[in-house]
């Protein structure tokens, strides 16, 4: 490629070696690019979708995150296979409950974040550093959280330093709190917390991990109308990551099918699910 690089319909900007945070770039240069400036005309908070329910949990030497497919627009079902639990990078998952629009656009935006830190600084960040950037990109959407619009992600990772998975918690100004062992986001989080506290153990295989999640998933569907449950019928079931030494894993569809079936047989003989031992 020849020529300047205002001939080649580039602003100079884009040329620069300018900061590693790619949305410190957009803000300069690109405000209109980030999410809180995406929102159509006369759109309103009640007529968006909104998607819940998000967990995490640790287990030895790694993480698992795991969500249910329903989005929500007010008493109706928007959505029914949406994904709210995607791959941030090689060692670490994202998650949200929230407004859909916002929340895939922030998503991209963090993943993108992280690409560019690296090309930048030639080196990846660390985890902490990670959720740091996460938080910025969650603080740019503060005004429209104000009015209604919140995304609350869910972040987590694989820390090669300690050699164990590592949980990030936000609030609507992007403060990242680390929560221990395990958390779940959005309007079926209580019920699913419900669960967590009650099938959790620090010793769970990822499997094990996997199905205390869809156990917790379904729990909190048995009370929230926003949380979808297992859907055998078309096929649809919850998507579930890990992250360990190894990198990155989403669970095969196949594998997440027969643990979701495992759960409902289960629950045909027990509708409220596994009871904790008393020690």
């Amino acid at each position: 490629m020849t020529g300047r690089p205002q001939e080649q319909g580039l602003p100079p900007e884009y040329f620069e070696a300018g900061t590693p945070s790619f949305v410190d770039f957009l803000r300069l240069h690109s405000p209109d690019m980030l999410p809180v400036n995406r929102l159509e005309d006369g759109a309103t908070a009640p007529d968006l979708p909104h998607g819940t329910t998000v967990l995490a949990m640790t287990f030895p030497g790694g993480v698992l995150m795991a969500g249910d497919r329903r989005a929500v627009r007010g008493n109706q079902i928007a959505y029914r296979e949406l994904e709210k639990v995607q791959r941030a990078d090689e060692y670490s998952v994202v998650a949200f409950a929230g407004a859909v629009g916002f929340a895939l656009e922030m998503m991209r935006l963090f993943q993108v974040e992280l690409e560019h830190y690296e090309k930048m600084e030639t080196m990846p960040l660390s985890l902490p550093g990670k959720a740091r950037r996460l938080g910025a990109v969650v603080q740019a959407n503060l005004a429209m959280a104000l009015q209604g619009l919140a995304v609350v992600p869910l972040f987590a990772g694989y820390d090669p330093d300690a050699d164990e998975g590592r949980i990030y918690t936000y609030d609507i100004t992007g403060s990242p709190q680390e929560a221990r062992d395990f958390h779940a986001e959005g309007s079926g989080s209580p019920y699913a917390t419900g669960a967590l506290k009650k099938l959790y153990r620090r010793d769970l295989s990822a499997e094990d991990a996997a199905t205390v999640a869809v156990h917790a998933l379904y729990d909190a569907a048995e009370d929230d109308t926003a949380t979808g449950l297992p859907d055998g019928s078309r096929g649809l079931y919850p998507v579930i990551s890990v992250v360990t030494a190894d990198g990155y894993r989403r669970l095969p569809g196949e594998e997440v099918a027969r643990i979701s079936e495992a759960v409902m047989r289960d629950r045909l003989e027990r509708p409220d699910g596994p009871v904790a031992p008393l020690r």
